[in-house]
């Protein structure tokens, strides 16, 4: 049985700093010089071993010694083939990288100088580095192919001492089975001969049979007796013989053949292990050595730099500084001039200029009016040739361009109703609002005069706006839900409180002129009156020669408001809604989401779905066409069945 291999201590040389590194083979073979071979084996433990293993066990004992043996081999080997894919897979992998790296940092588009340079180096370093894998890679192959093959004979020279053993051990154990059964035939034939001497009958099946006569019995069982004490010798002596060539000659021979191939097996593992080892190292070493090689201490100009060295040679203020400097010959590399304010003479020549920094404070209402309406005009009832009387109050409107730099500019509060109320239709169930007064002076009544209907949009159906300006959801519609989603979704009443009959008509103006040009993000192009916007939405919806709702579906959407059932009243209002037309589909859509955000803030507004549908059923359903009296009821609740069930209806869109 092999003991481990032990290294004796061997005192360690002091070596000089200039002294060459020891390679893997050369620390490898001064570890074989100084190992000794294995301790002597006592002759206790011989006697110990020889016990068991020249013992009827001793051949199934080493057989199953040597399986163990050829499954460790093969499993080693198993593992050193996967490995050395993987490090041939690791290696050819990381050459790849390397060089896609270096592909990428020569190319324009990424940094060049000293970085660029850099990746030379680097380069290099990762190709020595995939070298060193494929060349471990290639030995771990090498050594899984020998041990493959040494397992294979191994297990080939193992299956033939099996049987050769095994067939010794089973020829003396039949052998002897033979003497036994021999040696009971023998003492059973003495056991009848010594009755028949005795003349005793009970014991046995003794009696004279056919003629003979006891004397003659007695002879022959004499004879059958001395007969099975002949053949019970024979066997005894060939079992004996068998048995003695087994154990001089059979056993010992398939016993030495056993240990030898476990021997060789073993060894062979041995070896492969220590190769692993020290093809490990060797990686290790030469893999450390690329990347930092050894100074001799001479000249370290001349000598391989580091992978830390070639990195801190990266130079980014050189870089950044060249590459700015590259486009110092450029002709585009000049300051261009400030751009200055002229004035166009027709204006009043030139005037100041205006500081880049100070943002424009003009009104964006001024920009879609008329240079006329620029400043406030005076009231009806005063002269155009008097001068106004100076007013405690501040102006709440700005009286030109300049006017929002005075200091004594003060915005009124929002929201504010200016004027009287219009008298605008008020929907059932509403009750009448007393007109607030306003601090805002009424504007003039020549405002429409000037601003002639060039993209009319009120009484043009929907068909017509779309064709026209190429937007499903026409644009007064859009900028009246900005300025109430902004400023008036949580004001008490909208869409119920009246708004200016004068704040209508002239908004009405500006979008029959060009909608394109209002903006109602900004409260002053509305006079800071929500309501009025409210108002005016509806006002757009009534003058629509054909209904939101159409009136070639009025009376389906009727019939379908009688339904008691909510869901399938739902349902037949759903699929009404998606035969309108286009234009009308993505109208009625876009006002439904805004009045469900309306009533989202009923805690404030005091609008909630069934107010909001008193207010809007009518205008939607029967504006143009006058509809009966009689369905108000039913226009109420098909406005409030779809604005309830808004994402039901709409959860396709």
């Amino acid at each position: 049985m092999a003991e481990p291999l032990h290294d004796s201590p061997v005192p360690a040389s002091p070596r000089g700093p200039d002294a060459p590194p020891l390679s893997a083979n050369s620390g490898q073979s001064a570890n074989l010089e100084i190992r000794s071979g294995p301790p002597p084996m006592s002759e206790e433990l011989k006697a110990r071993l020889d016990k068991v293993i020249y013992s009827d066990i001793g051949i199934t004992t080493l057989l199953t010694r040597l399986k163990q043996s050829v499954a460790s081999a093969r499993d080693f080997s198993t593992f050193l083939k996967k490995r050395s894919s993987l490090e041939e897979e690791h290696a050819q992998g990381l050459r790849k990288l390397s060089r896609s790296l270096y592909d990428a940092a020569h190319r324009p588009d990424n940094r060049q100088g000293t970085y660029g340079q850099s990746h030379n180096d680097l380069n290099r370093f990762h190709d020595r580095m995939a070298d060193h894998g494929l060349q471990f890679a290639v030995s771990l192959q090498q050594m899984a192919d020998d041990l493959h093959e040494l397992a294979s004979n191994i297990e080939r020279g193992r299956k033939q001492w099996k049987q050769t053993g095994l067939s010794a051990e089973k020829r003396v154990l039949e052998a002897e089975a033979s003497a036994e059964k021999a040696k009971a035939k023998y003492e059973s034939l003495a056991e009848q001969y010594e009755r028949v001497k005795t003349g005793d009958k009970a014991g046995g099946k003794f009696g004279l049979k056919g003629h003979k006569s006891a004397a003659q019995h007695e002879e022959e069982l004499h004879r059958k007796v001395q007969n099975a004490d002949s053949d019970y010798a024979a066997k005894v002596q060939a079992a004996q013989a068998a048995r003695q060539e087994l154990v001089s000659t059979h056993r010992p021979q398939a016993v030495h053949n056993m240990q030898q191939l476990i021997s060789e097996c073993d060894s062979g593992l041995t070896l492969q292990l220590q190769k692993f080892a020290t093809f490990n190292e060797k990686l290790l070493l030469g893999q450390g050595l690329s990347i930092s090689p050894l100074k001799d201490g001479t000249n370290s100009a001349i000598a391989p730099k580091s992978l830390y060295e070639v990195i801190q040679t990266i130079d980014n203020q050189k870089d950044y500084n060249e590459y700015i400097l590259s486009h110092e010959n450029n002709p585009a590399a000049i300051a261009s001039e400030q751009i200055k304010y002229e004035r166009h003479p027709t204006l009043g020549g030139s005037g100041p200029v205006v500081p880049a920094s100070q943002p424009s404070t003009q009104n964006k209402r001024q920009s879609i009016l008329p240079q006329s309406f620029s400043t406030q005009q005076l009231p009806p009832s005063q002269p155009s040739s008097q001068t106004p009387a100076p007013s405690s109050q501040p102006h709440p409107y700005p009286q030109g361009p300049d006017s929002y730099a005075s200091p004594s500019f003060q915005q009124p509060p929002y929201p504010t109703n200016s004027g009287p109320p219009a008298p605008e239709k008020v929907p059932l169930n509403a009750a009448p609002t007393a007109p607030q007064p306003s601090p805002l002076p009424p504007p003039s009544n020549t405002f429409q005069s000037h601003l002639p209907p060039l993209k009319p949009v009120f009484g043009i159906s929907l068909d017509e706006l779309y064709e026209r300006d190429g937007t499903a959801v026409p644009m007064i519609v859009y900028q009246c839900f900005q300025a109430i989603e902004l400023f008036g979704l949580d004001m008490e009443g909208i869409y119920r409180l009246s708004g200016s009959a004068n704040h209508i008509n002239q908004m009405k103006s500006l979008f029959d002129n060009d909608s394109s040009q209002v903006d109602f993000t900004n409260p002053e192009n509305f006079y800071h009156d929500v309501n009025s916007v409210a108002g005016l939405l509806k006002q757009f919806f009534r003058d629509l020669p054909d209904p939101l709702f159409t009136s070639q579906s009025y009376s389906d959407f009727i019939n379908a408001a009688r339904i008691d059932d909510d869901v399938k009243r739902r349902d037949s209002l759903h699929a009404l809604v998606n035969n309108l037309p286009d234009a009308h589909y993505a109208t009625l859509r876009a006002v439904i989401l805004h009045l469900n955000k309306i009533q989202e803030h009923y805690t404030q507004n005091r609008m909630n779905a069934g107010n909001i549908a008193i207010c809007f059923g009518p205008t939607l359903l029967s504006a143009s066409t006058g509809g009966n009296i009689a369905d108000a009821g039913w226009q109420v609740r098909v406005i409030e069945t779809v604005l309830v069930n808004t994402f039901q209806i709409f959860d396709d869109d």
